[in-house]
């Protein structure tokens, strides 16, 4: 039994606590603190990041590069003046910690060079280890196999 109820005089002291009240508030409390941390962390900043199927966790990372779609650039959402700019403050970073990890995650109208170019920054400056963010999506719909070329479309019309 989880509470045991006497039959006493009227004179006595009750010395039972009744929790749940308590735990009904902390339950409300906790709700009300998961939804809004949810949704302070989304206001943060808005990027269209691609889907992949095979997408892993989260990276724990000290150095977060973002690429909006217009273009900034953006170092642990600090806005950057420019790449190079943002090479120092990388290679700064990376001499403090030896075992820096950087993020690097793009909007999908991003060209594929300017990412190419975020990633030879981050190596150049001393992080060895990056990750590229992506959101998890669906899988890809398998189709059939392409058919091979034919031998006149290699070769030309005879």
């Amino acid at each position: 039994m989880a509470a045991q109820i006497q039959e006493a005089d009227e004179d006595d002291l009750v010395a039972a606590i009744n929790i749940v009240p308590f735990v009904d508030v902390v339950l409300v409390l906790l709700v009300i603190f998961m939804l809004t941390s949810s949704t302070i962390v989304r206001a943060s900043l808005r990027v269209d990041l691609p889907r992949a199927a095979s997408a892993g966790g989260r990276v724990e990372s000290t150095v977060n590069l973002t690429i909006t779609r217009d273009g900034a650039l953006l170092l642990n959402g600090q806005p950057v003046a420019s790449p190079s700019s943002a090479g120092e403050l990388i290679r700064r970073e990376a001499q403090a910690s030896r075992s820096l990890q950087a993020v690097i995650a793009a909007d999908k109208g991003v060209a594929y060079g300017k990412v190419v170019e975020l990633i030879d920054l981050v190596k150049s400056n001393g992080v060895a280890a990056f990750a590229l963010d992506v959101e998890r999506g669906p899988a890809p719909v398998e189709t059939a196999a392409p058919a091979a070329p034919s031998q006149t479309g290699l070769r030309g019309s005879p």
